[in-house]
């Protein structure tokens, strides 16, 4: 198994807005592709000294071929949305972890 992981930090004066969304309408948009399994959204419990709140969302998939086809067919429509909504009130980074145990 594998994890699709994102992790935002999004500007406080829209967080919750943001947060919303992302559980209403851009997470289901995502797991309508059929690449991912399951999701998660954690709330990464650290300060922030830049302000506002941080997040992880996972997603998880079972092959590598899973990844790619997001990737090729879905991800810069999906992310393209994200940055029109939220332009210069979040940064991201994205990193793909392997489930050892």
């Amino acid at each position: 198994m594998y994890i699709y992981n994102v992790t935002i930090n999004i500007d406080n004066d829209v967080a919750e807005e943001w947060l919303q969304w992302m559980m209403n309408t851009h997470i289901p948009d995502v797991l309508k592709t059929g690449c991912f399994t399951e999701h998660k959204i954690l709330r990464v419990m650290a300060d922030e000294e830049s302000g506002g709140k941080t997040y992880s969302v996972q997603y998880f998939f079972n092959t590598l071929d899973d990844m790619e086809i997001y990737e090729k067919q879905f991800a810069a429509s999906l992310r393209d949305e994200h940055t029109q909504r939220y332009k210069d009130k979040f940064v991201a980074f994205r990193t793909l972890l392997h489930v050892v145990k």
